[in-house]
């Protein structure tokens, strides 16, 4: 998996890993999994929470296994047979997701993804993929993580930690997130830090339409109309890298700041952003940090 790191940023290129649950093809993005492993010994979990397995060991580092089959068709896995698990990493801890099997690796663009359809596993799928084998559904992993943390929040804790500014009203902020869950968490934590001039879009495309339609209609007077960008790197049609790459190869628009908030920043792949001329890259879901990123690049 490690050609990955390689894939030149903002060409709208990704590699994905192709898994099977319960008969089901699902796929994720390579780099948001760590590795690859066979299942062995689980702990049961002490919690009630059915989509929990419980506990295993990974080279003396103690991991979740959360149980996918169970999160998508509601149906326990059987640990009699054998299984594999992706490693995962969010919200910098470990999460490991068991899989009845993984066909393989696959380079798409992303131009590939096409927007869920919202009567299928809607809440769940970030994209759809049709392949030579049939629609591959990409999973909002961020989403699922979520919904298992809910108790423990880290968007709603941080929404009484930052201070309320009154000035941030009057800035205007274009958001560029495919997952609903994660957008309307950043809204109302934005919102609650006095930042409640916000738009957001479900998908690069989306959102690089509107800043063109921005620059076509004022000129280099766009700035009256946005103030700053936030936008994710994994999202169907366009990503994040690529609408970071156009809008700073743009005479007008380079100026324009653009700040990456993603879960796939991580040491290895913070050059990616650099190369592509992102202003700020900020790690899921570090909220504050992101308010102290807007905070510099807005004043």
């Amino acid at each position: 998996m490690g050609s990955s790191v390689l894939l030149e940023a903002g060409t709208g290129e990704l590699e994905i890993i192709v898994f099977i649950v319960n008969g089901n093809a699902y796929c994720i993005n390579v780099l948001k999994s760590r590795e690859i492993i066979q299942l062995s010994e689980v702990r049961p979990a002490t919690v009630t929470n059915k989509s929990i397995l419980g506990l295993t060991n990974v080279r003396d580092k103690v991991m979740t296994v959360v149980d996918l089959s169970y999160i998508l068709d509601k149906k326990p896995t059987e640990l009699t047979t054998s299984k594999m698990a992706l490693v995962c990493e969010f919200n910098r801890q470990e999460v490991m997701f068991v899989v009845d099997s993984i066909v393989g690796i696959q380079r798409i663009r992303w131009s590939d993804i096409t927007k869920p359809d919202r009567l299928l596993k809607a809440s769940l799928t970030v994209g759809n993929i049709l392949t030579d084998n049939g629609i591959l559904l990409l999973l909002d992993f961020e989403k699922i993580i979520s919904d298992l943390s809910e108790a423990d929040n880290v968007y709603l804790k941080s929404k009484d930690t930052i201070a309320v500014k009154p000035e941030r009203a009057g800035k205007k902020i274009y958001i560029a997130e495919d997952s609903k869950t994660i957008g309307a968490l950043l809204k109302e934590v934005l919102t609650a830090s006095g930042y409640t001039s916000l738009k957001l879009f479900e998908n690069g495309q989306d959102v690089l339409q509107a800043i063109y339609e921005l620059k076509e209609e004022y000129g280099e007077g766009y700035k009256k109309e946005i103030d700053l960008l936030i936008t994710d790197i994994e999202m169907p049609i366009l990503d994040g890298h690529t609408v970071t790459r156009r809008i700073k190869e743009d005479n007008i628009l380079n100026t324009l700041p653009v700040v990456i908030f993603s879960s796939l920043i991580t040491d290895d792949l913070f050059h990616k952003g650099e190369k592509v001329g992102a202003d700020r890259q900020i790690s899921k879901p570090a909220i504050g940090s992101l308010v102290e990123a807007i905070d510099e690049l807005v004043f």
